[in-house]
């Protein structure tokens, strides 16, 4: 099978356990640089920027927020947003609680306030956020016509069980909560996925690339899709036991270059 695109989650699966790229990894990926190396993950462009210049790959596209959106060189290729009501439904349903909402379009992230939760996503990303209301936030995004690309629940996981169910109740066929971790809930429009975004992309950028032709690496439970859809799907060691149960193949854990040691393995 020629292999014509890489396509690499970041968080859980290319980085170490400093949130960084290994020396290891880096030099792995530069030296398969005749491979497009594609970055595709739930984060937002800017929290990319820094790891595609490491890898000397900033000359090509990434996928940002699960799919739901795809930059090349700054230009948008494609980009699907949150209806601007769902988005003010479910901030309002978290009003009551200490749910932690973070809001993001391109690379707009706005937080009421800088909490535990905020700090923490801030140093794992390397991007500060804006400070300033929730309902200040949406207004104005109503105004400019833009919606979220991702709004971020975390908190208590018992207060994330509501807002999962709230939307699952209400919105299921808009919106889709994936649940990186119990405290985690990541809300995406659900007509994406990193799937689909890579069909887009090889439509639109790489013609002669088809699905069969794509490797992936992921670890989590919105990687599974896309690693059933490639050619070959690789998980990490550290992958969720449902991402490895649909894995091609399965690498060393992202804290041992698990991605690094696969490249080498199948490029030598």
């Amino acid at each position: 099978m020629q292999i014509k695109l890489i396509c690499s989650d970041i968080d859980g699966t290319l980085l170490n356990k400093e949130r960084e790229l290994s020396k290891r990894t880096i030099s792995s990926i530069k030296n398969i640089s005749h491979i497009p190396f594609i970055l595709i993950s739930s984060r937002m462009p800017q929290a990319m920027l820094h790891l595609q210049k490491e890898l000397g790959i900033n000359h090509l596209p990434m996928i940002a927020f699960n799919g739901g959106l795809i930059i090349d060189n700054k230009t948008t290729i494609q980009t699907t947003e949150i209806e601007h009501f769902i988005s003010g439904a479910i901030c309002k349903f978290c009003d009551n609680s200490k749910t932690h909402i973070s809001l993001y379009h391109r690379d707009e992230w706005y937080v009421s306030e800088m909490d535990y939760w905020a700090k923490r996503e801030s140093n794992n990303t390397k991007v500060t956020p804006v400070v300033q209301s929730i309902e200040k936030t949406l207004e104005q995004w109503h105004s400019q016509n833009k919606g979220a690309h991702k709004i971020m629940c975390m908190g208590d996981a018992n207060e994330i069980d509501l807002v999962a169910n709230f939307i699952k109740k209400n919105y299921s066929d808009k919106i889709i909560g994936y649940r990186s971790k119990p405290t985690y809930l990541e809300i995406s429009p659900i007509s994406i996925s990193k799937k689909t975004a890579i069909a887009y992309l090889i439509h639109e950028k790489y013609p002669a690339c088809s699905m069969k032709n794509i490797m992936a690496f992921g670890d989590n439970y919105n990687d599974i899709e896309m690693l059933k859809g490639v050619g070959i799907g690789i998980a990490v060691k550290n992958a969720k036991n449902e991402v490895l149960a649909v894995a091609d193949q399965i690498t060393q854990s992202n804290l041992n270059n698990g991605v690094a040691s696969f490249i080498e393995n199948y490029f030598q």
